[in-house]
């Protein structure tokens, strides 16, 4: 899959074979696959947050402009941030100038804080703070049973001090990034990042790869906006999660089928007088085969899509 790419750990030059996933998540180092041209990714695996893997499950993203770097989510826990700073040492001198949250998911931003010394600024959706403000007491909590209690020391809930109320362009000297903040779809602080010298999109969880897709927003919501989404002029996608880099738009196409199926189970459960907790049990199950991680999370969505569908 990443044939042609540079994997680069922090010092070292590995071929992409070198490492399986499982090893760039939970090893001392962590690996940098190079896109092309000064863009990189960092893989998480298809897994459930756990001490072995760090809370290394999410997908990163990392682009050199001339003067500075962006970085793209911290990652799940302060150590994996503080891995992936270490790896950007390894590639660049350059300073961290930006650190752009796609949302508020704690496999997303657990990593914040090692980013701290380093005076980059957060970026966020305009909504950000305020979902961090509601939730983030709760993640910090709930998470100890899925991380422990030694990966959760150091761990902050930091808010992004610029915001993004509709469209953002940052300039990292000679590369420009177009963000874009969209209506509720995975959440209502979702964020995609667009390195216009490659066409590199990361799209942080409006696209899931392999992983089911997890509501937290709006299906309907995130349904109404797959076309605007696959209508931006990317060539290459880094989804939240699943395999990166992958083909645009066609990395639509799995999620779209399935949020269709669900929809389509799920009002017609409601039109029969179905109850909730029978309906969850069968909407969306034709798709069990096609996704990782499909009995942990489709009945999550099956149930926050129902009364949202209840009331279309």
């Amino acid at each position: 899959m990443l044939g042609g790419f540079a994997c680069l750990a922090a010092g070292a030059l590995l071929p992409p074979c070198c490492l399986s996933n499982t090893a760039r998540a939970a090893g001392a180092e962590l690996a940098l696959v190079e896109l092309g041209d000064g863009v990189f990714t960092v893989q998480g695996v298809d897994e459930l947050t756990t001490p072995e893997n760090r809370g290394a499950i999410a997908n990163l993203g990392v682009v050199v402009g001339v003067d500075a770097v962006a970085v793209i989510d911290s990652g799940g826990s302060l150590a994996e941030g503080e891995a992936l700073l270490k790896a950007i040492k390894g590639v660049t001198a350059k300073p961290v100038r930006y650190l752009i949250n796609t949302h508020m998911h704690p496999d997303h931003i657990f990593g914040n804080a090692a980013f701290r010394p380093t005076g980059a600024t957060v970026v966020g959706h305009q909504n950000l703070p305020a979902a961090l403000e509601a939730r983030g007491a709760f993640y910090l909590q709930s998470f100890r049973e899925q991380l422990g209690e030694k990966l959760m020391q150091g761990i902050e809930i930091i808010p992004p001090a610029l915001l993004v109320k509709d469209r953002l362009e940052l300039d990292l000297g000679g590369r420009k990034l177009e963000l874009r903040a969209w209506e509720a779809a995975h959440t209502d602080n979702d964020l995609t990042v667009l390195d216009t010298r490659t066409g590199a999109l990361f799209a942080g969880d409006l696209v899931f790869l392999n992983h089911l897709p997890t509501l937290d927003g709006s299906l309907l919501g995130w349904m109404r906006q797959l076309d605007a989404l696959a209508a931006i002029g990317a060539k290459t996608v880094v989804s939240g999660h699943g395999p990166a880099p992958f083909g645009w738009p066609q990395a639509l196409d799995a999620e779209r089928r399935y949020f269709e199926v669900l929809a389509t189970d799920l009002r017609k459960a409601i039109k029969d007088g179905v109850p909730l907790a029978e309906a969850v049990e069968t909407a969306g199950l034709s798709e069990r085969a096609n996704w990782a991680l499909f009995d942990d999370y489709n009945g999550r969505n099956a149930t926050a899509a129902y009364a949202e569908l209840e009331w279309e």
